[in-house]
């Protein structure tokens, strides 16, 4: 009832030029109100012999009367608006994201419907025409949407009812009597029928692969568990085992140590005790042998023979013969020992005498895979590599979707992007390198390098930290028609090898492998880095002169 009120209140003080609220309202001697504007536009507008009457009444005045705003309606209408504001919040007006009211002049109502055959939407104050007029009645009144003249056909500017089932089109009754006559309609009603019971058998089939997808998704989130719990586990096993084993290796290095020791102490013993008694023989010898000296002296002859059968006579050494003088090698044998041992376990840790291995189903992990020897067996990791626009200097002309670049004199439009090259001619692949992978790149000028590189690396600036090969964050290796060099955190390596027009990449990220190799008919390894990649890496090239080029072939 108050919204009946108000719908009352707005047609009292509404003007009935305009249909809108009254704006300045002046009252002609007749007693009806208009805006000042707007029954002064209307006097204006008629034929200059007509006396001014008024537009509702049609009472005519002579003189034309003086419009003067009439100050207390002009307070009530101020007063009616706000009491619409603070009784609806404001909500009667229509915002940006709501259907405003085609006729209201000013600030626009919400349109509460809209009618297909004026066509136009309409607030609860306009519309009212529509329930009251008979002529209206029969309009199609919607609910209101923004895009109506959509539903108006453009070449007749008639509204479309009927569906053209031979041109899936959406045409009105005029159309089907030239354009579309002769093919198969159906009302527009009838259509969207059809069309609705196909919109449902999408939605169905739309609803059933999201869940299919969405128990794909638990299933991968499931089978991300497992590997997480397994890799725990398997980190966990392996831990303790080595740890074991170390602790084993420990216990048997302390045990051959303390053999060592005691052998060496015994040994050591021996020795010294033997070294005791000679030296005791020695001695006495010694005496014997001065003894034996002053017999010789004595002048007296009968001392002489009396003395030397006592004094000549000499014991045979008991030690001597016992004493072997060994070669100079006492616990080689040990360490040989050790050496051996060692062997074996270098190769049971290169898993050649034993089966330790990780075997998990489509899973490449861990285990650094052996390089290939072949070029067929290179290309079982061919990687197709295209280039990110987005990393690419402006003077980079990328084509042949993406996969081959050129230097151009013409600037090319590329976006601003935080990962684009600003001052050196180069590009990096728009998806990242993991795993094992191989590329090759056929290449075209006096100077091209061919390169890879972590993400991070610097991308503006005159330093050499954004530059290809000339820091920590890439690798790069040079190519011209006099040779190759390479080039690593601003540290450059002369590399001999026959020069060809294409290049060969292989990547073993785990492993840490990058290898470059020159293609002819033969594949020659022209250099190999071995390494630890911390981060995910991209391909990239860098040009130097202008009809330099570089493209990454497509292997089959």
């Amino acid at each position: 009832m108050a919204q009946r009120g108000s719908q009352m209140d707005l047609q009292k003080y509404s003007c009935s030029i305009c249909l809108d609220l009254l704006k300045d309202p002046v009252t002609i001697p007749c007693g009806h109100s208009y805006c000042m504007d707007c029954i002064r536009k209307h006097w204006a507008g008629e034929d200059q012999r007509r006396i001014p009457s008024c537009p509702q009444c049609r009472k005519e005045f002579i003189p034309r009367p003086v419009l003067v705003k009439n100050i207390v309606l002009s307070e009530l209408v101020e007063d009616l608006k706000t009491g619409l504001r603070d009784a609806t919040g404001d909500l009667c007006y229509a915002g940006p994201e709501d259907v405003a009211c085609d006729v209201c002049t000013g600030r626009k109502m919400k349109a509460v419907k809209s009618c297909l055959i004026c066509p136009a939407s309409y607030c609860r104050d306009h519309l009212q025409p529509h329930y009251d007029v008979s002529g209206l009645k029969k309009h199609k009144l919607v609910d209101p949407f923004k895009n109506l003249q959509e539903s108006i056909c453009s070449r007749h500017n008639k509204i479309m009812e009927t569906f053209c089932h031979t041109d899936q089109q959406y045409i009105c009754y005029l159309c089907t009597m030239v354009e579309h006559k002769g093919h198969e309609t159906v009302p527009a009603a009838a259509g969207r029928t059809e069309k609705q019971k196909e919109l449902q058998v999408r939605r169905q089939q739309i609803q059933q692969r999201i869940q299919d997808q969405e128990k794909d998704v638990k299933l991968l989130q499931q089978e991300v568990e497992a590997i997480n719990v397994s890799a725990d586990k398997a980190v966990e096993n392996n831990e303790k085992i080595f740890t074991e084993m170390m602790r084993l290796i420990q216990k048997r290095s302390s045990d051959v140590k303390q053999q060592i020791r005691s052998q060496q102490e015994t040994e050591v013993s021996r020795v010294k005790e033997l070294q005791e008694k000679l030296e005791q023989e020695i001695t006495e010898l010694k005496r014997k042998d001065a003894e034996l000296e002053q017999l010789s002296d004595t002048e007296d002859h009968s001392q002489f023979l009396l003395n030397y059968p006592s004094l000549s006579a000499l014991s045979e050494s008991t030690h001597s013969s016992s004493i072997n003088i060994r070669p100079l090698r006492y616990f080689e044998d040990v360490t040989a020992a050790v050496s051996e041992l060692r062997e074996k376990l270098e190769d049971i840790l290169r898993d050649k005498g034993t089966n330790i291995s990780l075997k998990i189903t489509k899973v490449d992990v861990l285990l650094p895979q052996p390089e290939p020897e072949t070029r067929a067996g290179f290309l079982k990791y061919s990687q197709e590599i295209s280039l990110d626009p987005n990393t690419a200097y402006k003077y980079l002309l990328l084509f042949e979707g993406n996969k081959k670049a050129t230097i151009t004199k013409q600037q090319q439009s590329y976006p601003d992007h935080p990962d684009r090259f600003t001052t050196r001619c180069q590009v990096l692949s728009r998806d990242s390198l993991t795993g094992c992978c191989y590329w090759e790149v056929e290449l075209k000028g006096e100077g091209v390098y061919v390169a890879v590189s972590y993400k991070n690396i610097s991308r503006s600036g005159t330093s050499l930290e954004c530059v290809l090969g000339f820091n920590d964050k890439s690798w790069a290796l040079s190519c011209s028609i006099k040779g190759y060099t390479f080039f690593h955190n601003n540290i450059q390596t002369p590399v001999s090898g026959p020069v060809s027009s294409r290049v060969g990449v292989y990547l073993d990220h785990r492993a840490g492998i990058m290898s470059f190799y020159s293609i002819s008919d033969t594949m020659t390894l022209l250099h190999r880095v071995q390494t630890t990649f911390t981060q995910p890496l991209y391909a990239g090239v860098r040009l130097f002169d202008e009809g330099d080029s570089a493209e990454f072939i497509k292997l089959k």
